[in-house]
This record gives C-alpha cells, structure tokens and sequence, in this order.
C-alpha cells in the first residue's frame, strides 16, 4: 500500500482510509473488527471515525464506534493513524455540541477515553459552526496542538470558502492550521472540483474524499424498481433519508448503469472504478472507503493498485460531467 503525505504536514498516511461509522448499529462489534483486520492486512494504516458514529445512531450510541476501535487498537495504537471528528451533539444540552471552545475541549477528552489513548493524530471539526467565531475555534485548536492531545489538524463538510477564511485566519494569528479537508466525493458529485479541490492542490491542504462509491450507489448492486433494502446505507435509521435524498434518483441510476457498461468494457468492478477515479485526481489524499462487511472492502482495496486508463478516465468524466456543475447547471 502506497503511502503519501497529509497536505503540506509531515504526517504519512495509506492512499487508502478506513471508514468506521457503520461500526456499532449497521456492523455489530464482531464484525467491525473483521473489517479492521482484513482492511490492516492490506496495508490500510489510516483510520477514519467521530464522536457522532455510528452513522444513524441516536445520543444514546454516540461514541460507540470509538469504543469499538479503542478495544481493537489495545497494543497496537502506534501502528496506526487513527483519525476522529467532533461538532455533532454528544448529550442534551446547548454546550454539548458546536465548536466552542468548551465543547472542543470537552470532546477532545471524550473521545481520547474512548480510544483509549493518549493522543490522536487528526483531530477534525465534523462541520461548520456559524455560531462561534472561526477564531476561537482555531485557538481551541491550537490548544490541543500544543498540549500534545492532538497531532494534526483538519475539517470536515466545510465550503470552500469557510476553509479558505479557516486558513487565512490560522495563518493570520500564527495558530495551527488544517492539514485536511474531508469532503463529498464521487463520479455523482462532482461540485468540489470547481473551487475546494485547486485550493487545496495550490496551498498544501490534504483532501480526504468521503462517499467515494455514493453510500454504496456505485457499486451498481441496487434496483431502482425496488425499495431501498433493510438494514443497509439508504435505510439506516435518519441516514437512510439523507442518502436517498443524495442518490436515490432516476438519473443517479441511469449514471450508474451506464458507468457499469465502461467498468464491464473494462473487466473491472465498478467499485474499484470508481474509487480509482477518484484516486486520479491529484488533489486527493486518500479516499475513506467502508463497509459493512470484511469481503466489500476487496473491491476498494483493489482500486489503490488499479491504473486508470487516460482514455476510460475521460470517458467518465464526460459521462458524469454534471455532477460537476451542480447547482450552476439549473
């Protein structure tokens, strides 16, 4: 497994990420723990998780899917770069979520008990919070950096430009700035290769691309003539709605349809297609791949030694060309 550096930092991590938040309510503890194994055996070294997983869940759940990887890192914790969010409500009241100062603080220790750890490498913002100053999070931040809480680092769900002023303001008042971004994105949606993907490429910000294969959408397994089926990404308790709302769309369907054909053409799965295409992009760090199951990772996996011929690359981008325009293109 090849390995290339965060952004501008020093910090070296896989060209693939393991996604965790179906660890806890889509995938029970047994499982997640194969599908850490398997994803570790390939050579998978960065991990992907937050203080909201698992991914559906309710206050109650939060945080279980940081308990389930604390467990497994038990003796190995140096091995990996272990990667975790906060902004998501963690408990009822106004202060239990946002990215206050006292929220981040509160979180931080949250989370560092239940990796079971002392440190963690990529400390992320889970989103944007309108409602504290850019500043004081920053300073929060910064904080934790020095502290030796935290390594690194980075956002996630930002838009261009609140990572833009992020980083203007980190580097105006001499505080830590974001080695990353992690935003949407796969061959339908495409919005971030308009203004985020060259500003991270121009001024060192690593991008660390979640959806890769749209909620499983990619992998060309759904029918559209059918209901989305139990206890998978499109029906996961209030998620189920966000990703039908995402993906779950006649043209999404014919989109994936006719990317089956060129991956067909080409003898490859269509997974391994389309996390390849987004590999392609000289912007992207490393794409979070998940699963539910150990055996859905291969397909992923595959796709970090896949070459991505010139020719199949533009007919993709030529057949998805409107997810990249977005909004722009009503």
């Amino acid at each position: 497994m090849e390995h290339v550096r965060l952004g501008h930092s020093g910090l070296q991590v896989s060209r693939l990420c393991l996604g965790t938040m179906t660890f806890g309510l889509q995938s029970d503890e047994t499982t997640a723990i194969a599908i850490m194994d398997r994803a570790a055996a390939a050579g998978v070294d960065f991990l992907d998780t937050s203080d909201a997983y698992p991914l559906g869940g309710d206050l109650a759940s939060r945080g279980r899917t940081e308990e389930i990887i604390g467990r497994w890192l038990h003796g190995k914790r140096e091995r990996f770069i272990v990667a975790t969010k906060c902004f998501a409500p963690t408990g009822p009241a106004p202060f239990d979520a946002g990215n206050s100062r006292k929220h981040i603080m509160s979180a931080v220790d949250a989370s560092l008990r239940r990796l079971q750890t002392d440190y963690i490498d990529l400390y992320q913002l889970h989103g944007y919070d309108p409602a504290t100053p850019i500043d004081e999070t920053l300073s929060a931040l910064d904080d934790l950096v020095h502290a030796g809480k935290v390594r690194y680092i980075g956002c996630s769900n930002f838009l261009t430009y609140q990572l833009v002023r992020a980083v203007g303001r980190s580097e105006t008042l001499r505080l830590a700035r974001f080695d990353s971004v992690q935003p949407r994105y796969n061959l339908l949606f495409r919005q971030i290769e308009r203004e985020m993907l060259p500003f991270c490429e121009e001024d060192g910000v690593g991008v660390i691309p979640y959806n890769p294969i749209a909620g499983g959408l990619l992998s060309g397994k759904h029918d559209r003539s059918a209901p989305p089926p139990e206890g998978g990404r499109f029906t996961l308790g209030w998620a189920g709605q966000v990703y039908q709302e995402r993906y779950w769309n006649e043209r999404a369907f014919q989109t994936v349809s006719a990317l089956g054909k060129l991956a067909d053409q080409a003898g490859v799965s269509l997974v391994t297609l389309s996390v390849a295409w987004v590999l392609a992009n000289k912007a992207i760090t490393a794409p979070i791949i998940g699963a539910s199951r150990p055996d859905q990772l291969d397909a992923s996996v595959a796709a970090a030694g896949y070459v991505l011929d010139a020719d199949l690359k533009r007919q993709m981008d030529e057949l998805t060309y409107e997810y990249r325009l977005g909004d722009a293109a009503r």
